[in-house]
């Protein structure tokens, strides 16, 4: 007898989102932009390098497999559940509601790090850009327009999400075309022998990783987690998307695949061009290792374009902290729906269909994270990003799990639920254990990053204790609240969830 496929059921009472806003392309372009891939790259390549060598492709092609892997777990709890809860909704609908609340909080706790540090860093690079490096390099200035930038970010996802998409539509056109024009001519520059003498001609082979040891690419591939969070923003805004039980899902898949072709590209480019010397343009030389993007391009092209990728990593860091605020904004929506946080984080603005409340709150809460850990110490605010990785790999394998668990009475019914309900999912979540634990050993260590509290590094006590807060806020919320989520009243695995009424 054949098993019946778990169902969110008939679609019940909407949350009062505006179903029907983005198209694939518009859903596509938030999950581009919340990755921010110019300042992922500027920032990444050069410690990539350090690791691996000439062999950095390589390893963006592995950290995109386990990147693939979960998106096809996405992609079927996003087929099944159309909620914008996303890891909070799926991982209680699979584990029960103590599991999926913490698994929340994981995401929400990788947007308010990363939104304090994308905030800086578009700052940073637009002084840069105006030539105004005293101000790129003074404290109370990088402050005070990076906080304007988490204001202005958030009002601007409080006002909608088809405002959101045009604004990010400009922001991506502009970082993808300069990043893959670039990467086109200094490829033609190398091939026609007009690079300079430090260049080297690109190699298949840099796309293999053999003779590395285990332990450099574990280092990349931490890294290169990094370098790819954010693609599944596309799926905390589903059900503002048409057809919300495919395209999301698709749009994940599709996202990770462009992805990994840009990342690719602009590594061969900045190889070959640049060479591996350690002095001048060298990717070796130590000075080039914060940001290789930058420093190529007035040898890549002149100043004007040296110019233009300072303008562009601010422009990538900008348009993420506006699709960081989102997800994460919608997901306390659903745990409010739900009654797992306080009722007033489920109001949506009667004009915008925004949650306006919880995008305001999730905008605070970055902006005083990041006034607070700027003015303790610039130190500390660097090493908060560094241990980002260990959120995102907590939340993405709780999501994979969640995959196979909530699936686990269809997964023989057919080839097809097997592997993309269970075998690929699996493997993406046993991924993200693996980086999860490797990275927080390694964390550990007082000379990893810049502080250290005692024996133990900075980043892990701020990476693992930002993840433990949520543990008392889960049970403050179980104490002064309506217990009817923690009792799974208003979410279990049969629950129909509240999705928009028009598909």
């Amino acid at each position: 007898m054949a098993i019946a496929e778990p169902t969110a059921g008939p679609v019940t009472g909407g949350k009062g989102l505006q179903s029907g806003a983005l198209g694939l392309v518009g859903n596509v372009v938030i999950g581009l932009a919340a990755v921010a891939p110019a300042y992922s790259l500027a920032a990444t390549l050069g410690y990539v390098v350090l690791a691996v060598g000439e062999k950095a492709p390589s390893m963006f092609v592995l950290a995109f497999i386990p990147m693939l892997l979960v998106a096809f777990g996405y992609k079927e709890l996003s087929q099944d559940t159309p909620d914008c809860g996303t890891t909070f909704t799926w991982g209680t609908k699979a584990f029960g509601p103590w599991i999926g609340w913490i698994g929340g909080w994981g995401l929400a706790v990788s947007a308010i790090i990363v939104l304090a540090n994308v905030a800086e860093v578009a700052a940073i690079y637009l002084y840069r850009f105006l030539g105004l490096d005293e101000l790129a390099e003074n404290l109370l200035a990088k402050v005070l327009l990076g906080s304007f930038f988490i204001i202005s970010m958030t009002l601007v996802s409080a006002r909608g999400v088809a405002v959101s998409e045009k604004m990010q539509n400009v922001l991506i056109a502009v970082q993808f075309g300069v990043l893959i024009l670039v990467s086109i001519f200094a490829l033609i520059r190398v091939f026609t022998g007009n690079a300079g003498a430090q260049a080297i001609t690109p190699q298949w082979s840099w796309l293999w990783p053999g003779g590395l040891e285990l332990s450099s690419i574990a280092a990349a591939i931490i890294l290169c987690i990094f370098i790819y969070w954010g693609w599944d923003a596309c799926l905390a805004v589903g059900e503002e998307t048409k057809d919300p039980g495919k395209t999301p899902g698709i749009a994940a898949v599709i996202t990770t695949l462009i992805l990994v072709c840009t990342y690719v590209l602009v590594a061969y480019a900045i190889q070959s061009f640049a060479g591996f010397g350690d002095v001048g343009i060298g990717l070796n030389n130590a000075n080039n290792t914060d940001d290789v993007l930058t420093v190529l391009g007035e040898p890549v092209a002149g100043s004007i374009v040296a110019s233009l990728l300072l303008l562009t990593v601010a422009v990538s860091a900008l348009s993420s902290t506006q699709t960081t605020i989102l997800p994460t904004a919608r997901g306390t929506l659903s745990m409010a729906v739900y009654e797992a946080i306080p009722k007033r984080f489920a109001s949506v603005h009667p004009k915008y269909m925004t949650p306006a409340f919880g995008t305001i709150v999730m905008g605070c809460a970055a902006l005083f994270f990041y006034l607070v850990l700027t003015f303790l110490s610039e130190n500390a605010l660097a090493d908060s990003v560094a241990s980002l990785g260990l959120a995102v790999a907590f939340y993405y394998g709780v999501t994979a799990y969640s995959c196979v668990w909530y699936f686990r009475r269809t997964l023989f019914t057919s080839v097809r639920n097997l592997f993309f309900r269970g075998i690929f999912p699996l493997l993406g979540a046993i991924s993200m254990t693996w980086a999860f634990v490797y990275s927080a050993i390694e964390m550990m260590s007082p000379d990893y990053g810049y502080t250290a509290f005692g024996p133990l590094g900075g980043v892990f006590v701020l990476g693992v204790g930002m993840l433990v807060l949520g543990i008392p806020l889960m049970l403050a919320c179980f104490a002064f609240g309506t217990k009817r989520f923690f009792r799974g009243e208003t979410l279990n695995a049969s629950t129909e969830v509240k999705v928009p009424d028009t598909f």
